[in-house]
């Protein structure tokens, strides 16, 4: 998890942002199923990143690493992800916060201090 001087560290902007473009570089090299894959895998996990986002860039990382062993050894993407691609972002999200863990956290902490004791209160709002 970053840190809040993180986010005015423009010296650790700048390299984030080098390191962003240089894995994505690796991705423009791999084969078209590969990178059409990646992309969609990519935006699905950007639909649910919670917090700032760094630690979904790990596991993009790790899937690029992932994506060109199995392009290196000749085998077709679905070969490497799996028929059920859906499933195998669920695993890839699994690892990091998202914002459903987010809204579930939320939800469960509101109810628990509302009646987490076994007894409602009086005040329905």
């Amino acid at each position: 998890m970053a840190k809040w001087t993180d986010y005015v560290n423009i010296k650790k902007i700048a390299a984030d942002k080098r390191e962003y473009r240089r894995q994505m570089a690796r991705v423009d090299a791999l084969p078209p199923d590969y990178r059409y894959v990646f992309k969609k895998i990519q935006s699905q996990m950007w639909a649910f990143a919670g917090g700032d986002g760094m630690d979904q860039l790990a596991v993009h990382y790790d899937l690029i690493d992932l994506f060109e062993q199995g392009a290196a050894q000749g085998k077709p993407v679905l070969e490497v992800t799996g028929d059920d691609v859906a499933a195998f972002v669920d695993g890839l999200l699994a690892s990091v916060r998202t914002y459903t863990a987010d809204w579930r956290d939320k939800l469960n902490r509101d109810i628990h201090n509302k009646v987490g004791d076994g007894h409602a209160s009086d005040d329905q709002g």
